[in-house]
């Protein structure tokens, strides 16, 4: 079983699955550190999981599309253990087809600064520590209705494969998550199937046992896993075709 390193850094700490974790990695005796933007609105986090498990926390500012990653970690007291990189976002495709601004915006949250942001962790980071990337069954295989936000996430998970062969030699462990659809506000007004559609909880703590197990790539519910290698087996000439 593989140890978790303290302190936790929530990059992302404002969204439904980076408070889920916040809350389980503090259960867990961690120390825990919110990043996200208005840090210093997160008083209220900060407070309740001090009271309530007794650990540390403090809050940074953190934005994904920000250039100052490596001065980020500079300013932390101690070099975190695990990273999980939770920001994302999906966007509207119709806007990102017609709208370059927007398209940019998709692809730099959820890949390019992502990106940015895990290697800067890479280069701080001690032998044992691990990192986490939520990346999304959306980039298995690019889908007319959001390849934007699809092929960032296809990036993010190469990235992420890549980065894991790169630190292996480092004891520095990477882990993909593909958490397939999550009720939070993100996918609110969506008609998700309830098999399908975890809580953030749940994804929270599949996260931890996947860690504590050493496990490279996660689906949260482990029915994405066949469903996206039937996907993936349709042949691209009957695949363009599909209404996906």
């Amino acid at each position: 079983m593989t140890q978790i390193g303290s302190p936790v850094l929530i990059l992302g700490a404002r969204s439904d699955i980076g408070r889920a974790l916040a809350r389980a990695y503090a259960a867990e005796g961690c120390s825990v550190v919110l990043a996200a933007r208005r840090a210093d609105e997160l008083g209220a986090d900060v407070n309740d999981l001090q009271v309530r498990y007794g650990v540390e926390v403090s809050a940074a500012e953190f934005d994904v599309t920000a250039s100052n990653a490596d001065a980020f970690f500079a300013d932390l007291s101690e070099p975190p253990g695990t990273v999980v990189l939770v920001a994302g976002l999906l966007g509207d495709q119709a806007r990102s087809e017609t709208d370059d601004q927007e398209a940019a915006r998709v692809l730099e949250t959820n890949f390019s600064g992502a990106a940015r942001w895990l290697l800067a962790a890479a280069r701080v980071m001690k032998p044992g520590g691990t990192i986490i990337g939520i990346s999304s069954v959306a980039g298995d295989r690019g889908r007319g209705s959001n390849f934007i936000y699809g092929s960032a996430k296809a990036g993010l998970t190469a990235f992420l494969s890549g980065l894991r062969g790169r630190l292996m030699e480092r004891g520095i462990h990477v882990m993909t998550v593909k958490p397939g659809f999550v009720d939070t506000r993100m996918t609110e007004g969506m008609n998700t199937p309830k098999l399908l559609t975890a809580k953030p909880d749940e994804v929270a703590w599949a996260i931890i046992g996947a860690q504590r197990g050493g496990r490279d790539v996660l689906y949260v519910r482990p029915v994405w896993r066949p469903i996206m290698w039937m996907i993936r087996a349709i042949p691209e000439r009957l695949f363009k075709r599909l209404p996906l």
